[in-house]
């Protein structure tokens, strides 16, 4: 399965070789569990407002920054994009939301994998649409040593965000390596676009309610059912894309 995987992605992208010296990993569902409350913040905050939203779309419209995802909503409902003010209003209102939920728990596996791929001596770097601004300490306290900010691509490094591939490409920027260098590790179709736009080599890990077949639609190179499989299986896929 994986040198199917990596004969594909050389032969889909051209590249000669496939020589992994980074991870670039995003945040919320493959790090975190914490799409469920973003699913329920989303849910109940753009109703207040005449929107809406339902469960599947938010975990569809997952990877996308606040503005975006507001704008989607609002040009379908409104025929317009939301103005400014709209978005800062929207978005305080899911965010209140999102920070009564409870603390969402490191997901399973995740800090395994982490420290498995830093021993390897795997550059880690996290690409997020996220723009909380407690971030970093949240990330330290639950994976100590992995993130600085000088490793890390959030809702503040972009212009465009995910499915566009600037977030990752900042990302292999940041990481300094070129896209046959690193892998991708995302949960949402929208970052698993993202990542394969960019033409780097993608695992899915669908940690979440969407069908496998979502992903894989989206062109993700490998599918993982969980960040604990992925752990399990890290030395056998060291040893293939080293």
């Amino acid at each position: 399965m994986l040198l199917t995987a990596k004969e594909n992605y050389l032969k889909k992208t051209g590249a000669k070789s496939l020589h992994v010296k980074a991870l670039l990993f995003d945040m919320d569902g493959v790090l975190f569990n914490s799409m469920p409350n973003h699913a329920k913040s989303w849910c109940e905050s753009v109703k207040e407002f005449g929107l809406s939203i339902d469960r599947e779309e938010a975990y569809m419209n997952e990877g996308r920054t606040g503005a975006s995802t507001i704008n989607e909503l609002a040009m379908r409902t409104w025929h317009r994009e939301a103005t400014d003010e709209e978005i800062q209003k929207i978005y305080a209102k899911k965010s209140e939301i999102f920070n009564s939920c409870p603390l969402a728990e490191p997901m399973p596996g995740a800090l395994k994998l982490l420290n498995l791929v830093k021993e390897s001596g795997i550059k880690i770097v996290l690409v997020t649409g996220s723009g909380q601004k407690s971030l970093l300490d949240r990330l330290n306290k639950n994976f100590p040593g992995i993130f600085s900010p000088e490793n890390m691509v959030t809702a503040f490094d972009v212009k465009y965000g995910k499915p566009n591939p600037e977030p990752y490409l900042i990302g292999l920027k940041k990481a300094g390596v070129l896209f046959n260098e690193a892998i991708v590790v995302e949960n949402a179709p929208l970052g698993v676009r993202a990542g394969v736009a960019a033409q780097i080599f993608t695992i899915a890990v669908n940690t979440g309610p969407l069908k496998n077949e979502v992903l894989l639609q989206e062109g993700a190179n490998l599918l993982f059912p969980s960040m604990e499989y992925f752990a399990e299986n890290w030395f056998n896929i060291y040893e293939i894309f080293k």
